[in-house]
């Protein structure tokens, strides 16, 4: 929870500078938190994008120059795939933890969620746990709870619940499959917007969308640490106690997060035994 909470106020200090800003931020927030699906998410996206677009006086510091060794047809090739998947694997999916379910899944939500890895949980539980029922919340939290004292949590994260969900496959195929759908959309998203990304940094009103939208990340990360991280991880004073306290040797004293981890782990063991 700390650790979440020392990533959205650094988020928020460096992308929310001006009144509007912070109105989009929290204009997101409350949203989601009134209706927390993925198409309101997109959407808030969206909106925040036009109201940058439009209202935000915002220009490059410096001029972008990126060197790519591939062009704009690649780039094209790499959505045109990201776009087909997206409406290809649901065809293929089923209520049944197959491969193939899982391989939809699992794109679904690293193609449908926007602000980094923590904003991903409320889509993979209402997938795995609350529609599909695949995994049980306490294992799905128990998962998120070891990831985080590690390494690339995300990636240990998603290979967790591949290899805990009873599939049709080993384990050590729905694990793979399970991660690397998880991250496919963000690398044919990356490896196609960026032989047009110095073209539309350039304009500065596409700058001021971009600033809109990084405003409603913060948002939307926000919405992610309120659920489902604080309402199943705080559950009484104690473990309200233990995260200030692990915020604060964040925030305070520039702990190691690795250290604060290790920190909330022996606490929870002896002050909550």
């Amino acid at each position: 929870f700390a650790v979440v909470v020392d990533a959205l106020l650094g988020m928020y200090d460096k992308l929310c500078h001006d009144k509007l800003r912070k109105s989009i931020a929290l204009f997101t927030l409350v949203t989601l938190l009134l209706f927390g699906s993925s198409f309101f998410q997109l959407l808030a996206i969206a909106l925040s994008a036009c109201l940058g677009y439009y209202f935000i006086d915002s220009a490059p510091t410096s001029k972008l120059s990126l060197s790519m060794r591939y062009g704009k047809k690649t780039g094209l090739i790499c959505l045109i795939i990201f776009v087909v998947l997206l409406f290809l694997l649901p065809l293929f999916a089923n209520k049944e933890p197959t491969i193939s379910s899982i391989s939809h899944l699992f794109y679904q939500a690293g193609a449908l969620v926007f602000g980094g890895g923590h904003v991903v949980l409320p889509l993979l539980e209402e997938s795995i746990v609350n529609q599909t029922q695949w995994l049980s919340q306490n294992q799905f939290l128990a998962g998120y709870g070891a990831s985080q004292a590690i390494p690339g949590p995300m990636f240990a994260f998603s290979a967790f619940l591949g290899a805990l969900i009873p599939s049709d496959g080993a384990p050590l195929v729905s694990a793979l499959v399970a991660t690397l759908f998880m991250f496919l959309p963000g690398f044919l998203l990356m490896i196609g917007i960026l032989p047009y990304w110095q073209s539309i940094t350039s304009k500065p009103a596409a700058f001021g969308a971009i600033a809109g939208v990084n405003a409603a990340v913060v948002g939307i990360l926000a919405a992610a640490l309120y659920n489902p991280i604080f309402t199943t991880s705080i559950n009484s004073g104690d473990e309200l106690a233990i995260a200030l306290i692990s915020l604060t040797l964040l925030r305070l004293a520039k702990v190691s997060a690795l250290w604060v981890v290790a920190w909330s782990i022996i606490a929870s063991i002896v002050w909550l035994s």
